[in-house]
């Protein structure tokens, strides 16, 4: 384990694996959101008393609810202790994000909440000459670079006073965001692109709002504004 923060508001467990030889085995404790950095990756799922073997490559991502092993290659596992997500395989990521950020950097929404609030994870482009403006964000952000150079600053005190602190940026290296903590990233030259992890969402599907209730129709109406045939438990 890289860093513990199961004692945070959305409890967290960070981990790493490197060219060790070695497995990493982690517990069936919550939902494990991981990215592969370098190389490939064999991800080992358990369901009903059989192994699900995967194999990723450099720039794949999954999310596996429950215990998972993972060996070869290098990369990061972000447990979210408190949350079952659903089994989830994808990329390699695509060389621009598919949705416009800010300040011309753009993203993507790789692993998406399964419901609102749920956490996610997602893909930061950032073109040569970005000079972000400094924000906050209201949980933990758990970053690593996947390719590029660029830096990111924050300030000397937590209140956003004081003077900048420049933090280099480049493959491989993982980092932590409080919450609420000031900070920017920059380029010159080079591409930056970031694996970000959030603990929480403020978008996803709900029980009111999802395709499935409100694109079904009962002569004419959505099933969504009739209360007298919704599901008011789910057995």
């Amino acid at each position: 384990m890289l860093v513990d923060l199961s004692k945070d508001k959305h409890p967290t467990q960070l981990y790493g694996w490197g060219y060790t030889g070695k497995t990493l085995n982690l517990s069936a404790q919550g939902t494990y959101f991981g990215f592969v950095v370098d190389g490939q990756t064999d991800v080992i799922s358990y369901h009903a008393g059989f192994e699900l073997a995967f194999t990723l490559t450099k720039g794949m991502y999954f999310s596996v609810p429950g215990a998972v092993s993972v060996r070869g290659g290098c990369g990061i596992a972000i447990a979210s202790l408190n949350y079952r997500g659903m089994f989830m395989v994808g990329g390699p990521i695509e060389e621009k994000g598919r949705l416009c950020y800010m300040d011309g950097c753009s993203d993507s929404l790789l692993i998406p909440p399964t419901i609102k609030g749920d956490p996610c994870l997602n893909h930061l482009h950032f073109p040569p000459g970005i000079s972000q403006t400094r924000h906050t964000h209201p949980s933990i952000r758990i970053g690593v670079v996947t390719s590029g150079e660029g830096h990111c600053e924050v300030p000397e005190n937590e209140d956003g006073t004081g003077a900048a602190i420049e933090i280099p940026l480049s493959l491989g290296q993982i980092f932590i965001i409080p919450p609420e903590g000031h900070h920017s990233f920059f380029t010159k030259d080079n591409t930056l692109d970031i694996i970000a992890y959030h603990p929480d969402s403020d978008i996803g599907p709900t029980h009111d709002n999802h395709p499935m209730i409100n694109r079904t129709y009962v002569d004419g109406v959505s099933v969504r504004e009739i209360e007298e045939i919704r599901t008011k438990i789910i057995v």
